[in-house]
């Protein structure tokens, strides 16, 4: 795992429901994402689950860390980078369970119960959930088809499922590999360990980054660095530009 130092936050600690210890870690990687966080913070701490909450901050200008100062969330810095800021946030985290949640998606109303309770069960170790996104289009109902069908046949995630997994399995893997692509990366090495979990409960992702590109085009994007990959080639930097 990289070892960066991510910077201290003046936000305050994140306490845990009636002084109960956090046995989930939820980090939260961010930049710029002032019009997702309100919706993503309040489904997030509307249940009673002991959690604690890490937002890891790669260089936003906007106001994200005045909405999420509206919460109990510790907020730090990293390098840019979606491993390099979930990895900086997994070294900082207590919980025994860590979670990945991007800004721009919404946990099921259930989740944290959902894995609060499986805690206990030894072979619940890593996994994710359904996906959909937030638009009612039926071209992109069919892209979340796909991909939750693919996601059960290969056992591989992507990073808007909200991944999840234990602290110890995860530095055993090394945490996310750096670069692009971290999410099939770190699927991959945990695959080699132990099977995953794909919850029955489904996360919802704001869809403005694939509608505001084009769907046919978000998915010809997402297909072409899928074959980039497969057969080793470099992947343009320009398939992974910021849309907000």
């Amino acid at each position: 795992m990289r070892t960066s130092s991510p910077a201290p936050s003046s936000a305050a600690p994140t306490d845990a429901p009636a002084g109960r210890r956090p046995c989930i870690s939820i980090v939260i990687p961010f930049v710029d994402e002032e019009r997702a966080l309100p919706a993503t913070l309040a489904r997030l701490f509307d249940t009673g689950a002991a959690i604690e909450a890490i937002a890891v901050d790669a260089g936003s200008g906007d106001r994200s860390r005045a909405v999420l100062g509206r919460y109990p969330v510790r907020i730090v810095e990293a390098p840019r980078g979606r491993a390099e800021q979930m990895n900086a946030g997994a070294r900082l985290a207590a919980g025994e369970l860590l979670v990945f949640l991007h800004a721009d998606t919404l946990l099921p109303p259930d989740a944290l119960p959902q894995l609060e309770a499986r805690l206990g069960d030894p072979a619940f170790r890593w996994g994710g959930f359904h996906h959909a996104f937030s638009n009612a289009d039926w071209r992109l109902r069919l892209i979340s088809r796909m991909h939750n069908l693919r996601c059960r046949a290969t056992g591989v995630f992507y990073g808007d499922q909200c991944m999840f997994v234990r602290r110890e399995l995860f530095e055993q893997a090394g945490g996310f590999p750096a670069g692009l692509m971290e999410d099939i990366a770190l699927s991959e090495r945990l695959q080699r360990k132990c099977p995953p979990v794909l919850l029955d409960a489904t996360v919802v992702t704001d869809s403005r980054k694939f509608v505001r590109m084009g769907v046919w085009r978000s998915l010809g994007r997402v297909a072409a660095i899928l074959v980039c990959r497969q057969l080793h080639l470099p992947i343009p930097g320009a398939f992974f530009a910021d849309v907000r």
